[in-house]
């Protein structure tokens, strides 16, 4: 089995607040992350794929189409991006890396037909990073996500 990963870079503006608290207990929770003006992260995502290596090609995938995938389905969707308002599921779950990492997942696997999407590693920071192996890990998400998935945006990637 090889594992090949991609890495691509968006910049991204959020804060968090939950209306299940109380003012004191987001600020307190969340503290300057709680801010309604948010704040910005230069997002470092990877995302690896897994396969056999083709006997025609070489290749595990065709590295073109994995990284036309990645710009259309997310970065076109996340780059410059005030996560809170202008992308319609962040409206209603917080915008946490974590939170983040699941979504992108949601967004590649069913544009993915063509290989079989391992891993979405998610960097805020440098030094804070999160892995998502997909849904069957178990109850990576234990929200119930009021609004419309990511990869069911309106419109076509402009390239």
């Amino acid at each position: 089995m090889i594992y090949l990963t991609r890495r691509a870079e968006f910049s991204a503006s959020h804060y968090y607040h939950s209306p299940a608290l109380s003012p004191e207990e987001n600020k307190r929770l969340y503290g300057k992350c709680n801010n309604p003006h948010g704040h910005g992260h230069n997002y470092v995502l990877e995302v690896t794929v897994r396969g056999e290596v083709d006997g025609r090609s070489g290749m595990v995938v065709d590295l073109k189409q994995l990284k036309e995938v990645l710009h259309c389905e997310v970065l076109e969707v996340l780059d410059h991006r005030f996560l809170n308002e202008e992308v319609p599921v962040f409206r209603h779950l917080i915008p946490t890396t974590e939170n983040l990492a699941v979504e992108i997942w949601r967004m590649l696997a069913p544009k993915l037909a063509f290989c079989e999407l391992h891993r979405i590693r998610l960097y805020e920071t440098p030094d804070l990073y999160v892995d998502y192996f997909g849904p069957e890990d178990g109850p990576a998400v234990a929200k119930d996500i009021a609004g419309p998935s990511l990869s069911r945006r309106a419109g076509t990637c402009s390239g």
